[in-house]
């Protein structure tokens, strides 16, 4: 794309210091990217990393226009684009991946989307810059492209991780406060989602202390949600920062909650669950966590507790440690100041299976990998209903995308 001069202008304010580090054409190419492609989207991120933010987007707006791939997979095939050896098989993820993004490739305007994060003073942070999280890039091609930033989250302390049930008890309540507060005093910043429940207790905790802290929204930068935290979430934009990596107007939608759960994990150099039921959205931030070989942790409650079910299934499977005395995840995010060990795989968390959707797109997949538009005829589903009942899968664990389609994990 070429950025007439208003435009990287505007690129230019919203990067503030960082705008001298970066290419400001190749940023905008970014927050288009950001536009098009769901969070976490692998295809998209193996595309931009290997032809270029604005090489990509040119490459991609042809073959939608000419509704041919071949130029688009030829560019792929010459950057060694992962999987892009076996061109028919590529070809065939790469098509679906065209047709999921087309219906917003005339939707794409950069300048109405840098507007709106001027608008509620947001700021962009773009990989390459001094402010850009480093942590996140440990998530591969599912990194996010772009990230929209009230305040600028703190790089020289240790994240820890403080999830948990929306609908805490008490006894939960107490112990995500213990666990968060001992955290501040040790030099921690808090990451967590900024929702009702063990988020909400440990930001206000570290508020109070007056440490960093930083909520990772589901939505848009604009997008302070749940209502109820809007004060709470300001607060921590005052004292630490918001983060989204979906543009300004992007509504919170359950799949988008789980995809930004890996950004949790990601900015947390250990993560503690401190309470999860059998199918909390907590479970899918320590399975990200566990993926990215970071220390996960989960506080036990009373065995008749289903708020506790998920943290206790989490030790018995091996996926997390006990969490003995409220120090122990505070002294693992003080320690871990050595690289991650990226790239471990752990089995699928229980509680996708349960998803209608989901199981219908498990009991279509066979031995062999398959393409979305197979799985739809087998699963009797739309080809959204697949694409959406894959992501989650993925999300899990539950399936993998390769050159050849999607597969069981």
């Amino acid at each position: 794309m070429t950025g007439g001069g208003a435009l990287l202008g505007s690129v230019r304010t919203a990067l503030g210091a960082g705008a001298d580090e970066v290419d400001l054409v190749q940023t905008a190419a970014r927050v288009a990217w950001s536009t098009i492609a769901e969070p976490g989207d692998a295809v998209a991120g193996e595309v931009v990393a290997a032809l270029g933010p604005e090489r990509a987007l040119g490459a991609v707006l042809e073959a939608a226009d000419a509704g041919d791939l071949g130029d688009l997979v030829g560019h792929c095939v010459e950057s060694g684009v992962s999987g892009a050896e076996d061109v028919i098989a590529f070809g065939a993820v790469l098509r679906a991946a065209v047709e999921r993004w087309t219906p917003r490739l005339g939707r794409s305007d950069v300048g109405d989307v840098l507007a709106a994060a001027q608008a509620v003073g947001a700021g962009l942070l773009a990989p390459g810059t001094a402010q850009w999280p480093d942590a996140v890039d440990d998530l591969g091609p599912h990194a996010p492209l772009v990230l929209w930033t009230r305040s600028v989250p703190t790089q020289a302390r240790p994240g820890l991780a403080v999830v948990g049930s929306r609908a805490n008890t008490v006894a939960g309540a107490q112990a995500a406060a213990e666990i968060a507060s001992l955290a501040a005093d040790a030099g921690c910043a808090i990451i967590s989602g900024g929702a009702y429940g063990i988020d909400a207790v440990a930001h206000r905790v570290a508020v109070a202390a007056g440490a960093p802290t930083t909520a990772v929204l589901a939505g848009g930068i604009d997008q302070l949600y749940p209502a109820g935290n809007v004060d709470l979430l300001r607060n921590v934009a005052r004292q630490g920062a918001l983060l989204a990596e979906s543009p300004p107007g992007t509504r919170p939608t359950r799949w988008r909650f789980l995809a930004r759960n890996r950004l949790i994990a990601a900015l947390g150099a250990a993560t503690v669950v401190v309470e999860a039921g059998a199918r909390s959205g907590a479970l899918n931030t320590a399975h990200h966590a566990g993926q990215l070989g970071r220390p996960v942790f989960a506080v036990p409650g009373a065995f008749s507790s289903s708020a506790s079910v998920g943290c206790h299934r989490l030790v018995a499977q091996g996926r997390a440690q006990i969490v003995v005395h409220p120090r122990d995840p505070v002294d693992a995010a003080v320690a871990s100041g050595a690289p991650f060990a990226a790239g471990r795989r752990d089995e699928p968390l229980a509680g996708a299976r349960h998803d209608p959707e989901v199981l219908r797109v498990l009991d279509a997949l066979g031995r062999r990998a398959m393409a979305e538009h197979e799985v739809a005829g087998r699963s009797g589903m739309s080809l959204a209903e697949v694409a959406d009942a894959l992501a989650l899968a993925q999300l899990q664990g539950l399936v993998v995308q390769t050159s050849g389609g999607w597969s069981r994990a």
